[in-house]
């Protein structure tokens, strides 16, 4: 996995990172567990405007920074008819910034080349490019920098330009490259599509290269696709800890950590702090959009494990159940008047009232049910599930219990 937490999040959010975000950030992202991280993006369009990314790296080569398991996204340079290479902006800044290792983007369908570069031009330039990181990037200790290939709109080249696309990919198994990665960056191709095109990638490079993904959410089928696509054979993903990107979502690393810890992923639990993802990722997110999490965002959202009802409780002995606790949130109740049931109603009212679920008497808590049913009869639509409003509801099945109460204290 490589964490893109300090980029593909900023980059759809509403306010973004700073300087001083980022510098705060990175070290979190270290501590929870990642080995590969992306600094920031360097591809991006008018290089000669810096961006926060700039600032950023310049000052950890500047502060002699341990940057192992550090990347920046580079394009891919150009060479012409006659052999000469004229290295993209992006990878001089990779230079020059001592940035060891890079994600390496190209485009495959027609529609996206066009007005970069044609089929024939690419050919010539990735070899070329390749070969100018070898000799130009300094890798970690000394080593040759890693480098994966990403082919941005590559559910596109499969589905618009199949036999250029396996032809890229035949010459990229012959480069000394960590992998291949590809994208579906609208999020609109089924899952069984991207499965499939995974297939068709680690069919065509030698075992020892990976092969990640990164998809967008557009069509809601993010995450499917992405287990899809490590059923295919995929080695792993990029992206951001929380759920914000560059569209509307994406299948976030957090969300596939949460995903294969509920499939009984071992190794998941030995490599990462699993009990910082909820609050880190939540954190992380409110920094990019000066907002909160979305109360109904799976997996990160503050309803993900707020149940109406009991039966919808994740347990931690039931296959593919996830509880909050696993993850560093907190198994909690909310109120809805149509569903809700004695376990949810007591256990929200435990929360507000600071006690515990079996203080309340079931009577009572059968009454709250009955005056909510009974209000929406009368056409009384009131939010129980706030604080104010359930203790309003709680007194007046109190008061609607007490003369049952009473007749029984005089019999």
């Amino acid at each position: 996995m490589i964490d893109l937490s300090l980029r593909e999040n900023p980059v759809g959010a509403r306010v973004g990172q700073t300087f001083a975000d980022k510098m705060a950030i990175l070290p979190r992202l270290r501590e929870f567990g990642f080995k590969n991280i992306s600094l920031g993006t360097l591809d991006y369009a008018m290089p000669d405007e810096r961006e926060v990314d700039d600032d950023f790296m310049e000052a950890l080569q500047a502060d002699g920074a341990d940057l192992s398991g550090c990347f920046a996204f580079t394009a891919v340079g150009i060479a012409d008819e006659s052999g000469n290479f004229t290295p993209d902006p992006s990878q001089l800044k990779l230079r020059a910034y001592g940035v060891p290792n890079t994600v390496h983007e190209i485009y495959l369908s027609p529609r996206n080349m066009q007005g970069q570069y044609d089929y024939e031009t690419l050919r010539r330039s990735i070899p070329e490019s390749v070969m100018w990181l070898m000799e130009n990037i300094r890798g970690e200790k000394g080593a040759a920098p890693r480098i994966f290939i990403n082919i941005v709109d590559g559910c596109d080249a499969f589905a618009e330009n199949q036999e250029q696309t396996l032809s890229i990919l035949e010459m990229l198994a012959g480069l000394p490259l960590e992998g291949v990665t590809f994208e579906d960056d609208r999020g609109t191709y089924l899952p069984c599509q991207v499965g499939a095109y995974t297939a068709a990638i680690r069919a065509m490079l030698p075992e020892a290269m990976k092969v990640l993904v990164h998809i967008h959410a557009g069509a809601g089928y993010e995450n499917a696709s992405v287990i899809e696509a490590l059923l295919n054979g995929a080695d792993g993903i990029w992206g951001g800890l929380p759920k914000r990107a560059a569209v509307i979502g994406h299948a976030s690393v957090g969300e596939l950590l949460a995903n294969l810890t509920r499939l009984g992923n071992e190794k998941v639990a030995k490599t990462y702090h699993l009990h910082d993802l909820l609050p880190l990722a939540t954190a992380l997110q409110i920094t990019d959009d000066l907002a909160e999490v979305p109360d109904d965002l799976p997996v990160f959202g503050h309803n993900a494990y707020r149940v109406s009802l009991a039966s919808f409780r994740q347990l931690p002995d039931r296959q593919t159940d996830l509880p909050a606790e696993a993850i560093g949130g907190v198994s909690r109740y909310r109120v809805c008047p149509v569903v809700s049931d004695s376990v949810a109603v007591a256990g929200r009212l435990a929360e507000v009232m600071f006690t515990e679920p079996g203080h309340f008497p079931t009577d009572v808590i059968e009454m709250m049910i009955r005056l909510m049913r009974r209000d929406l009869r009368l056409g009384r639509r009131i939010p129980y599930d706030e604080p104010e409003r359930l203790i309003e509801l709680h007194a007046r099945a109190v008061k609607a219990c007490q003369p049952v109460v009473e007749s029984a204290h005089e019999h």
